[in-house]
């Protein structure tokens, strides 16, 4: 039987899995990843910590699984950007996160000049925003004579897939793939091309980035040195695209929601790229082989982060389990409606001055209609990207597959289908960004014969809208009161 290794290297941490062909995980491995907060708004890692923690967690999933794959998948917070030394292989100071804030300043400006704003949606369909890759860059590029080293061609750079890749072949190859790329806000996704005008923009060397190439191919040989063997890496795709692929949604209608610390709408276009649109990002994912294809992607900052904030900043709750079954106790929130902007609004209304709002609380209010109030932001805060979506794209959307910690919700998915009006699918394997990696790769090298039958390995939880809906639906219109109301507070700065 054959296996692959998908490497998810994450936020937080890099868990890594071993999969059989049969679809099942045979092996596991997870390394925590030190978080580096030097300044206000400053998110780093050590790049070194990356590779580290992913290749330990990697022998530990090897182990577990008693068996050397025959390909690895890689899969990656996208955004993060690292730059390194071409001929030392050692990183120039650590690599800034896609969560960090430092050049919110440099985008304000970019967003205030009409022609570089235009110029950057409509080469890359993103918005103008630090949580992309050209302003972290260009800070890095920025110190001493780093950008004249850059241009000397003694330095690289690239998203964590791309420093995994030139670390694990030992230099060889200095690659990415197009769904990374196209979260770089350097990268033309019509072209599918390093766009050189944007590159001029934001001084980075064109030569200093890597090649982008399709998610599901030749990326190179890991080296014996790292696993005890030397293994293909046969698939990449940026965390996201690789979980709308482990998902199955590789058609146009097809959509999913990832609900973790925030949660990560897409919703499969197909071969039509969108113009842009507001409050929502282009972004490319993937066909069922592996190519690119288009998709609206909304990215909703707080979703599990705020029932994170119940537990440890309020102390309300023991575990975030405890959401369901106090949730279970009401019948409705009795007005109360929470709007988690605590690090800002993205999709649809992308107003980072935003912060966290509660409207409605009485005497009678209890922790349990905050926790309920949390669950049902992260139904209602889904559906108004999701209802933008299908009415700027032009598709059909028949049901939406899910995955995240809180997809283990129950109360949660079947309100998040009462609200929708849509069946939700939840998938037998949460872990759909590990699993999209290793189908890409699998198929690339020939454990699964196509996608289709990646695919028919999963089964699926079908929650259908029910009883609940009209209430669910009724309760839209306050939870859009609620928002007008934090977005109200945060424009009112006189």
């Amino acid at each position: 039987m054959k296996h692959v290794l998908a490497m998810d290297q994450g936020t937080t941490g890099s868990t890594c899995l071993v999969f059989s062909e049969d679809g099942s995980v045979v092996g596991r491995g997870y390394r925590e990843i030190p978080q580096h907060y030097p300044h206000s708004g400053w998110v780093e890692h050590d790049a070194n910590d990356l590779l580290r923690c992913t290749v330990d967690a990697a022998r530990d999933a090897m182990a577990d699984a008693g068996v050397t794959p025959d390909a690895i998948g890689i899969t990656n917070q996208r955004e993060t950007v690292v730059l390194w030394e071409k001929k030392s292989g050692e990183p120039v100071g650590r690599a800034i996160v896609w969560q960090d804030r430092r050049t919110a300043a440099r985008c304000t400006q970019l967003a205030a000049d009409a022609g570089a704003s235009a110029l950057i949606a409509g080469r890359t369909g993103l918005v103008v925003d630090p949580y992309f890759s050209s302003t972290k860059l260009e800070w890095m590029l920025s110190r001493g004579d780093l950008r004249e080293r850059a241009r000397s061609g003694e330095l690289l750079a690239g998203t964590v897939d791309s420093w995994l890749v030139w670390r694990l072949t030992g230099g060889a190859v200095h690659a990415t793939d197009f769904t990374n790329a196209s979260r770089t806000m350097l990268f033309d996704t019509a072209k599918l091309e390093w766009s050189e005008e944007l590159c001029e923009l934001f001084g980075v060397p064109r030569g200093m980035l890597p090649e982008a190439r399709k998610s599901s191919g030749d990326f190179g040989v890991a080296r014996a040195e790292w696993l005890g063997a030397e293994i293909p890496i046969l698939g990449i795709a940026g965390d996201q695209q690789a979980a709308l692929f482990g998902q199955g949604c590789w058609n146009e209608g097809e959509g999913k929601n990832t609900y973790g610390t925030g949660a990560f709408l897409l919703l499969n276009l197909g071969q039509a790229r969108p113009d842009p649109v507001g409050g929502l990002l282009t972004t490319i994912a993937c066909d069922a082989g592996g190519g690119p294809a288009y998709a609206m992607e909304g990215a909703i900052f707080v979703a599990g982060a705020a029932v994170q904030w119940l537990r440890d900043g309020l102390g309300i709750l023991e575990s975030a389990g405890e959401t369901e079954s106090l949730a279970r106790t009401l019948e409705n929130t009795d007005g109360v409606y929470f709007v988690p902007a605590l690090t800002g609004l993205g999709a649809p209304h992308w107003a980072p001055e935003a912060r966290g709002t509660i409207v409605g609380l009485t005497r009678g209010s209890t922790r349990a209609h905050l926790a309920r109030a949390a669950l049902e932001a992260m139904a209602y805060s889904t559906a108004d990207v999701l209802n933008l979506m299908r009415e700027r794209g032009g598709v059909v959307f028949e049901r939406l597959r899910v995955d995240g910690g809180a997809a283990a919700n129950d109360w949660l998915m079947q309100f998040q289908a009462d609200v929708l009006g849509v069946p939700v699918e939840r998938p037998d394997i949460v872990e759909t960004t590990a699993l999209g990696a290793a189908g890409l790769a699998g198929i690339a090298g020939g454990v699964w014969s196509s996608a289709g039958a990646f695919i028919a390995k999963r089964d699926f939880d079908r929650f259908e809208p029910g009883a609940g809906s009209a209430a669910a639906r009724d309760g839209t219109r306050e939870w859009a009161r609620a928002v007008r109301a934090a977005l109200a507070w945060a424009r009112d700065t006189q």
